[in-house]
């Protein structure tokens, strides 16, 4: 009695009760008195050298006494030699695979090979030069859950970074594929931490950069060459997106903070990057991360520069090599979301099997984060304002207790489940409303709408966007930005029509965008030498002729375009951080109404309307029936 098998194994059970694997030899399956054989010839795709099988037949031995055996039944070959009981002890005594294996052989015509992938067959299919074939070796890798650890570990061991990568993007997928990062050399004090960001500071290119590069850099090197004379402890305000707020920390981890961001400004830079890389960066900014693991602030900078390294191929292996790759693939899954979407932006700037879209800094995926074989249908793009960051502007509102469906970022959270077919994204700049707060001061050009509009659209086209149909949401100076690109869209179509071209028959929506200014200016205005007013904030002016034609701009493209509009206003004043009394309608009724499409009134402050109190809440459910009806159907004769 014969028959073919893809599998190989031999088993032999002889008197003394020994299951012994023997060998790989020959094709076909032979059943005789207590022996099963089948295998497959393997010699012709692997070449592996005589004393390796010799080792492992030896160790492939398990020995069991003849009273576990049954007499074999001939009218029902399914049952094999091993008793019930005995059946269930090698479940559960031996690993899962191993166990399966032994039961499997047991039985009379049952195909292994649909029922065993091995490791080695699976990573050759990983390492073929067929880009479909390694992408197909990656979802079997991750669908299959009946290895040992000890395979595993085989699998681990020999992964490339692609493959690696591709299973950090996968979904459920065994964390035993990722090995930890290499061990740290050992170090007396903590305080060499700060020495080594000097040393890189100082060792990177200086000359023919950036202004602002430079002083960033030249700051950091000053803070830390003053940092015990002139800070004790005590107070230190972290600015950037959102309200800043204070806490207690060291002074060494002032100066940690100054040196990456320092960093992050550098790794916006190729050449930059590779001059970290061979300065040790990598094992340094894992140490970095050990130590200070109950700061945002520095952790989200750390990642935020190993995501903007991870942009450049040639550089790959190196993040692989540091173990950046495992820590990538644990930080995706944090509880907060301003680390998990950078570590996500790493790992998809990294993945060059799936993906051609390049995210740079300031560009988020918030869904798809995974390899997904469905093809989005539309983008939804989110762009924060004044105030604001894409890990603030999108929270759910805060102080809201016991609501369903609780998220920190509600575009990733909810509308993958009411908007499916979508890939949902949205954009971050640095926006202050005061010149007082740390910023460079070389740049008060680059914080104005026309500057920022150029600049996102250039990053968000490497993204992909263009490519598909496009729905705007945007939060107060978001909106005016997204006005002023779909305006140079129309005129550079060469460099930028793409935008325009697919924002076609789709839609913006607008919360409190302050269309005809804000109140915020004028008040700015009054108080200007205490305040003194950021570039963008002055740009939000009643009598300012540039938002005039903005809005002039957006009817005329709403007309030709069919672009769909819809307006959320605010009814509430709002804090605005500089003082308990100072609380002010930022963007009044009159000016959140663009006077195109839809106005609605909500009684929220300007912070607060675009963050829902629950999924069910009206706003929520009025935006994604707008962008619902933006996506689908489409519309006749659209490309």
């Amino acid at each position: 009695m014969s028959k073919q098998f893809i599998a190989c194994i031999k088993l032999i059970r002889n008197h003394k009760g020994k299951l012994q694997l023997v060998a790989i030899t020959a094709t076909g399956c032979v059943f005789g008195y207590g022996c099963y054989y089948a295998n497959v010839k393997f010699r012709e795709k692997l070449n592996i050298p005589s004393n390796v099988i010799e080792n492992e037949r030896a160790k492939a031995s398990v020995y069991i006494h003849n009273k576990y055996f049954n007499k074999r039944h001939h009218d029902n070959p399914n049952v094999g030699y091993f008793s019930g009981n005995t059946r269930q002890t090698i479940k559960e005594i031996f690993p899962a695979p191993l166990a399966r294996l032994i039961l499997l052989v047991d039985r009379k015509s049952v195909d292994l090979a649909e029922d065993y992938i091995s490791p080695w067959s699976v990573l050759r299919e990983a390492y073929s030069r067929n880009k479909q074939i390694r992408l197909n070796a990656v979802e079997k890798m991750a669908a299959y859950t009946e290895w040992s650890d000890a395979e595993y570990r085989t699998i681990a061991q020999a992964l490339d970074s692609t493959t690696l990568v591709g299973l950090a993007r996968t979904n459920n997928v065994d964390d035993r594929f990722f090995l930890p990062p290499p061990e740290l050399p050992q170090k007396v004090k903590n305080s060499d931490t700060e020495d080594l960001l000097r040393e890189l500071l100082i060792k990177l290119p200086q000359k023919d950069v950036e202004k602002c590069v430079q002083y960033f850099t030249s700051g950091a090197l000053t803070i830390f060459l003053n940092a015990l004379s002139f800070y004790q402890g005590g107070l230190w305000c972290f600015g950037g997106n959102g309200l800043n707020y204070t806490r207690d920390i060291t002074p060494q981890e002032e100066v940690e903070s100054f040196c990456l961001q320092a960093l992050v400004k550098h790794s916006k830079f190729e050449e930059h990057c590779e001059a970290m890389v061979k300065l040790g960066v990598l094992p340094l900014l894992q140490r970095i991360r050990k130590l200070r693991p109950n700061s945002p602030k520095i952790q989200r900078n750390i990642v935020r520069t190993i995501s903007n390294i991870c942009l450049y191929e040639k550089l790959h292996p190196q993040i692989h090599q540091s173990g950046w790759i495992t820590l990538l693939a644990e930080i995706s899954k944090s509880g907060h979301a301003s680390l998990r979407t950078q570590a996500s932006r790493g790992l998809a700037n990294l993945d060059r099997d799936a993906l051609k879209d390049k995210f740079n800094d300031g560009v988020y995926v918030l869904y798809p984060k995974l390899r997904s074989k469905l093809k989005p249908e539309a983008d939804i793009v989110f762009i924060h304002g004044l105030m604001g960051g894409a890990f603030y502007s999108w929270r759910q509102q805060d102080g809201v207790s016991g609501a369903e469906n609780t998220t920190d970022c509600w575009p990733e959270d909810w509308l993958p489940r009411d908007l499916p077919g979508c890939r949902v994204m949205c954009v971050e700049y640095d926006t202050n409303l005061s010149d007082w707060m740390n910023r460079c001061p070389h740049e008060p050009e680059r914080h104005t709408i026309s500057y920022r509009s150029r600049h996102i659209m250039d990053k968000v086209l490497a993204a992909g966007i263009g490519d598909r149909p496009i729905v705007w949401v945007a939060h107060s100076m978001g909106g005016l930005i997204i006005k002023h690109m779909l305006s140079d869209a129309r005129e550079n179509p060469k460099k930028y029509g793409k935008i325009l071209k697919k924002t076609k028959h789709r839609g913006v929506v607008f919360y409190s965008t302050p269309h005809f200014g804000s109140q915020l200016a004028n008040y700015s205005r009054k108080v200007r030498r205490l305040l003194f007013p950021s570039v963008e904030v002055m740009e939000l002016s009643h009598d300012s002729p540039k938002l005039k034609q903005l809005n002039i701009n957006l009817q005329e493209l709403v007309e030709l375009d069919k672009i769909k509009v819809m307006n959320f206003g605010e009814m509430q004043a709002t804090d605005i951080g500089l003082g308990p009394r100072i609380r002010l309608h930022i963007v009044p009724p009159e000016s959140a109404d663009s006077g195109i499409g839809e106005f609605i009134l909500a009684d929220k402050d300007h912070l607060n309307i675009c963050k829902p109190q629950s999924r069910h809440s009206s706003i929520y459910q009025q935006t994604v029936a707008f962008i619902r009806s933006c996506v689908t159907p489409k519309r006749p004769g659209e490309e």
